[in-house]
């Protein structure tokens, strides 16, 4: 049986996963890409197309977006965030991070490792 572990537990930065809501397919790729590449995330799932509703400027509004489920680590969020908001078109957008509390502990080591193997 594979153990699962504190996320806490799996070394010395906890896990998170960053939600972030990008406006078209081809834009969401393309942030995927560029966060893994950077080895900001070890792996982003990319979930769409999807309803959005909500309020901007004191106006409800509705959009169709895809949704990025980004796996890091929490020490990596502010580059993270930076390279984000650097790229995307919107004023606001949506990064938020949760946070693992369990993982199997290869998948915590494998983050861990994809988003620090060739830090300076």
């Amino acid at each position: 049986m594979s153990e699962l572990t504190p996320g806490h537990m799996l070394g010395e930065y906890p896990l998170i996963e960053v939600h972030i809501s990008m406006p078209e397919a081809e834009a969401a790729r393309e942030m995927a890409t560029e966060l893994v590449r950077r080895q900001l995330a070890a792996c982003v799932q990319i979930l769409g197309p999807m309803a959005s509703i909500y309020t901007w400027r004191g106006e409800p509004q509705q959009a169709t977006e895809w949704l990025l489920l980004v796996k890091s680590t929490a020490d990596r969020f502010e580059e993270l965030t930076e390279a984000v908001v650097a790229h995307h078109r919107y004023d606001t957008p949506e990064i938020v991070a949760v946070p693992i509390t369990h993982a199997l502990g290869s998948y915590g080591a494998w983050v861990r490792e994809a988003v620090t193997a060739f830090e300076v």
